[in-house]
């Protein structure tokens, strides 16, 4: 019997829970963490914003703005988006929250993102990201310090070691643009052969052919000019001192000429922390600097450079997942103890403890319940017990037994913890 559609989820999403949630979490909590230390703060932004937002600062041509975003059209009238990406949510917050009048701003973010992709294995049409943005810093220094905090976070989360850093530079405006002319010109000679996509990208952003995935298209792309060449002394003068700076650090990573990165608002470095291990989906925490974003939003003319990460690309990358809290069960035995277990277990749990006390049962049943949770001890409580003011403990590992005086009760299971 088919499932009907409201019990089943919209396809590209679906529900987490139980250790794919534990994976997730650990993702999400290691980044703000880690993020922390390096003096980045949160913030959350709305999951939807006006779609000029997007539009904007995507490029009216991205693939994300003409193909992936879900847009309509609120009942006041409004072209509403659910987000994509973040980096242009937290640009616009700097401007509206006026947060550009102290800077560098840094912050931190996690949550969910939308696009309508064809789904597959770790690319869903609902996804989740952890990110940092680093605004107002246009140093160098601030490249390599955002890439060192991505780094630490993969390292932190134990899959460092599973990815490559690729790097490279786009230079500034000017570089780009002399490389452009130079790019456009030898594209034109093979554009009987690009694919469609790579056609239009051809008259509105070139550089994005130099991305492509088609087969064709990379062929073409082997043998188009290196934008290194390209590059004016400030370009490379900066460059280098990323370089230098992530030498220092001790990050290691190999230049990949060829990497461009798929949105419009990127200037000088771009990266990408990639793995094999998940098949196509090879990039797991990407970004790179963009200076002019924040001016295209409205607001002044300042840069920005960060990352984000696919919390389920990342979560799959996991050796272990993280193992669930082991309750502490509380079998009652007896009318008189239920209702006094009750009592216990409010206490336990404003001391800190994870409480199994099930509604009803047996002993016998609730300890099967028990097992099943992975408690580590039993706390008996019948007539005897109560009467000698005692608590039984068993440790379910062990199946080793004591009693406790219910008034040292907290302090010794915080001994067994």
């Amino acid at each position: 019997m088919s499932t009907a559609p409201t019990a089943r989820p919209v396809r590209g999403t679906h529900d987490i829970v139980g250790e794919e949630l534990r994976r997730h979490r650990a993702v999400a909590e290691t980044g703000r963490t880690i993020a922390s230390r390096w003096g980045y703060q949160e913030i959350v932004t709305p999951i939807f914003e006006y779609t000029e937002v997007f539009a904007r600062s995507l490029g009216d041509v991205s693939d994300i703005v003409t193909k992936e975003m879900y847009t309509f059209t609120d009942r006041g009238g409004e072209s509403i988006t659910l987000r994509p990406e973040n980096t242009a949510g937290v640009c616009r917050a700097v401007i509206s929250l006026g947060l550009y009048q102290q800077l560098p701003v840094k912050l931190f973010y996690y949550g969910p993102m939308f696009r309508y992709e064809r789904p597959q294995k770790g690319r869903l049409r609902q996804f989740h990201q952890i990110g940092i943005e680093c605004i107002g810093a246009p140093e160098p220094l601030a490249d390599a310090e955002v890439i060192a905090a991505g780094a630490h976070t993969l390292e932190a989360l134990g899959v460092l070691e599973a990815t490559v850093l690729e790097l490279n530079t786009l230079g500034d405006l000017e570089s780009r643009a002399r490389y452009r002319e130079a790019l456009v010109g030898y594209l034109r000679t093979h554009e009987a052969k690009l694919s469609t996509d790579s056609r239009l990208r051809l008259e509105r952003n070139p550089l994005r052919i130099l991305d492509s995935k088609d087969e064709g298209d990379r062929v073409i792309v082997a043998g188009a000019p290196d934008l290194r060449d390209f590059l004016n002394e400030p370009s490379r003068t900066f460059y280098a001192r990323v370089k230098e700076a992530l030498d220092r650090l001790e990050v290691r990573y190999v230049e990949n000429p060829r990497l461009v990165r798929g949105l419009d608002y990127y200037t000088h470095t771009a990266f990408e922390f990639t793995t094999t291990r998940l098949g196509a989906q090879g990039a797991v925490l990407a970004g790179g600097r963009y200076d002019g974003l924040v001016k295209t939003l409205g607001g002044p003319d300042i840069p920005g450079v960060g990352w984000a990460g696919g919390v389920e690309r990342l979560a799959l990358l996991l050796a272990e997942a993280p193992q669930p809290v082991r309750p502490l069960a509380i079998v009652p035995i007896g009318e008189a103890a239920e209702a006094e277990a009750w009592v216990l277990a409010r206490d336990l749990r404003r001391a800190g403890f994870a409480v199994e006390l099930a509604f009803e049962g047996k002993p016998g049943k609730r300890m099967k319940r028990a097992d099943r949770l992975g408690a580590r001890l039993a706390l008996f409580l019948g007539e005897e017990e109560r009467a000698r003011g005692v608590v039984k403990l068993r440790l379910l590992d062990s199946g080793r037994e004591e009693e406790v005086v219910r008034a040292a009760l907290i302090a010794r299971l915080r001994e067994l913890s």
